[in-house]
């Protein structure tokens, strides 16, 4: 009766998701196109992207929120993002359990320096400042049903946007489900940036995921209302901490259906063929229970971007 429940609630949600996406096909260009940056989880990025149905912990918060309705404990995390062009992203976010609701808040800056900043005539200014600087804050609710089977939250978040001296202010939402009907198996959407369309991207995130105590392989979907849908697939072998006996150890490997972005001059990108490719990713994760008495996650991701560079992001989160 339970997974019946699960699959006919989840089943009524992608749909509804589905109509919606049809909507807001092809339905122009949106501001703070920043937001679709995966900053704050380098899971995801790892994964190509497919982690809606996976999210869980601190980096939840910025892809599904309702992942993070599994937390049992309070949980602070950082992630530093070295995206492309010199645009960094630094990431605060906290988990804090509230009886069986899990409150998360979070905060990201991002700026963007070396910017080639021109005059209306194409003649070369210098930089005063710094002409990028970009901040969203958020405050999510989460919470588990019929023994975390099925995890519903919502985001609302300030977005601060600044280009060049002009400087925008927006209020956006999230909302998310995930559902885990038997252990092997994950599903999970999220609706992202509701609020004003056209001064953010709103985009639909529906996926699923395969899982033993050995790997896991999901997929998504991924929608955002001025570009066309694209498809992203990852696999993580996971290493348990009882075989290693000092952590858990995950590689992750992940591919997005991006567009290309020429090729790289990298001599180690060449000798691994992906000198011309910005559709692979590549990742690791390190969790242990037993940091003085802590559990500690420290996870890497990096994307080749072809002649754009290459994007990198490291996160750090403790248990406590």
């Amino acid at each position: 009766m339970k997974n019946k429940v699960l699959l006919t609630c989840l089943t009524l949600a992608l749909a509804a998701c589905a109509a919606w996406a049809d909507t807001y096909s092809d339905a122009g260009t949106s501001a703070s196109a920043f937001l679709k940056i995966d900053a704050g989880s380098p899971r995801a990025q790892a994964l190509g992207n497919a982690y809606v149905s996976i999210a869980d912990g601190p980096e939840a918060l910025f892809w599904n929120p309702a992942g993070s309705a599994s937390a049992t404990t309070r949980e602070i995390g950082f992630a530093y993002q070295d995206y492309l062009q010199g645009y960094k992203s630094r990431v605060l976010s906290y988990l804090q359990p509230l009886g069986k609701t899990i409150l998360g808040v979070t905060a990201n800056y991002m700026d963007m320096k070396g910017f080639d900043y021109r005059d209306e005539w194409g003649d070369q200014q210098p930089i005063v400042g710094k002409p990028v600087q970009n901040f969203v804050g958020s405050v999510s609710l989460a919470r588990g049903f019929f023994n975390q089977g099925l995890q519903i939250g919502g985001t609302v978040k300030y977005i601060n946007e600044k280009l060049d001296s002009y400087r925008y202010t927006n209020v956006g939402f999230d909302v998310g489900a995930k559902a885990r009907p038997w252990h092997w198996l994950g599903l999970g959407a999220a609706i992202v940036n509701l609020g004003d369309k056209d001064e953010m991207p709103r985009g639909l995130r529906l996926g699923a995921d395969f899982n033993t105590k050995y790997w896991t392989v999901s997929g998504e979907y991924m929608k955002y209302r001025d570009d066309k849908g694209r498809y992203g697939v990852g696999l993580e072998i996971h290493i348990p901490e009882d075989m290693l006996q000092v952590a858990r150890f995950d590689l992750r490997v992940g591919y997005y259906t991006r567009e290309s972005t020429g090729y790289s001059d990298s001599k180690n990108l060449k000798s691994l063929g992906l000198d011309s490719t910005s559709k692979v990713s590549f990742g690791f994760g390190i969790y242990s229970g037993e940091v003085f008495g802590y559990g500690a996650r420290l996870d890497y991701a990096v994307t080749p971007f072809g002649a754009l560079g290459n994007s990198q992001q490291i996160a750090v989160s403790v248990e406590f």
